[in-house]
């Protein structure tokens, strides 16, 4: 059969083209009640589905948004990605989600993919190794958002947390558990999350007069990092207790702690950055930085549509800062 057109509505409602047109756009406020009872009844009776392609060629939009997370198996990327869909479902703005798992190669498909796609803007987790790319969005002026990561050569709004306090804070209350060997485990310290976090952790031993031991501290390639942490848990003087720089982070320790027969907290303490998912429900309890992931993706949402409908300055580089919250539970409890 042939598919209903815009022309085949206005007969059917018995009004014009632009008025079917000015209906399916919303913009109906001056519309009586009885056209637009007519051109609903129309569209459903033949089954009319607008041409979105035609529809955003005209308008100069898709009425898309292109989301480029770092890793999505990462509870955080999950629940940013959520945040933002939920503002841009709100006002009728579509999503895609892609994962470029930390590779700027990756993450550069992406980019031209979506730009194939005529997205009208993006919100990225930025790898931090394509600031020429990121420029060039910039100078073809798309509205951009970077999210959680800082890019600090580019004057870009960003939306992040406030990783300095949290590693800080962090390292803190196990300093004041009586912890003088703190291990900080992290993948590599090229974004600028990780290496907030750990200036904040190393800021906390310096202000509390604890030596900052390098063979406590791993920030390299994940897959060396069980045998990395193994290797400290086996030396002579080992941590008493340990900062896992992310939820992924947590699932390699946690099995080296299995497989070496050590207990939370009494042989050492733990405390990891994201809220893991039934964390309070571990044995020990885990104790967690959390950032407000659902949050900071509305945040980045709502500053990106801002852009995209004009109602905010593309070049503002201005960065949203979040506070972290730590939520003690058992895991870090034990004083020696």
């Amino acid at each position: 059969m042939k598919k209903p057109t815009l022309q085949d509505v206005a007969k059917l409602a018995s009004v014009s083209q632009s008025t079917v047109s000015q209906f399916l756009n919303g913009r109906y406020k001056h519309m009586g009640k009885d056209t637009k009872k007519r051109i609903e009844e129309a569209i459903i009776s033949l089954e009319y589905q607008p041409n979105a392609v035609a529809r955003g060629l005209k308008q100069k939009k898709t009425t898309t948004i292109g989301i480029i997370v770092a890793n999505i198996l990462h509870r955080f990327s999950t629940q940013v990605s959520r945040g933002i869909e939920d503002i841009c479902h709100q006002y009728e703005y579509h999503t895609i989600i892609c994962n470029a798992d930390d590779d700027p190669e990756k993450e550069k498909k992406y980019v031209d993919m979506l730009k194939a796609k005529q997205v009208d803007g993006f919100i990225i987790i930025p790898t931090g190794l394509n600031e020429g790319l990121y420029k060039d969005l910039v100078k073809e002026r798309y509205p951009l958002i970077f999210l959680d990561r800082k890019v600090e050569t580019l004057s870009v709004p960003t939306v992040t947390l406030r990783n300095v306090k949290a590693g800080y804070e962090a390292t803190l209350h196990l300093l004041d558990q009586n912890h003088e060997n703190i291990a900080f485990i992290s993948s590599p310290l090229t974004v600028s999350t990780r290496k907030e976090r750990y200036q904040g952790y190393v800021k906390a031993l310096e202000d509390k007069g604890a030596g900052i031991k390098e063979n406590y501290v791993f920030g390299g390639d994940m897959n060396h990092l069980k045998d990395k942490f193994s290797a400290m848990l086996e030396a002579k003087d080992p941590p008493t207790a340990v900062i896992c720089g992310n939820d992924r982070v947590l699932k390699s320790v946690l099995p080296v702690l299995k497989q070496q027969n050590i207990s939370m907290p009494d042989e050492l303490a733990l405390i990891t950055f994201d809220e893991v998912e039934f964390s309070e429900f571990f044995t020990p309890a885990i104790t967690t930085v959390e950032q407000p992931a659902y949050e900071m993706g509305e945040k980045a949402a709502d500053l990106l549509l801002q852009r995209i409908n004009g109602k905010a300055e593309q070049a503002v580089g201005e960065t949203q800062e979040f506070e972290p919250k730590l939520k003690i539970r058992e895991s870090s409890l034990y004083k020696r």
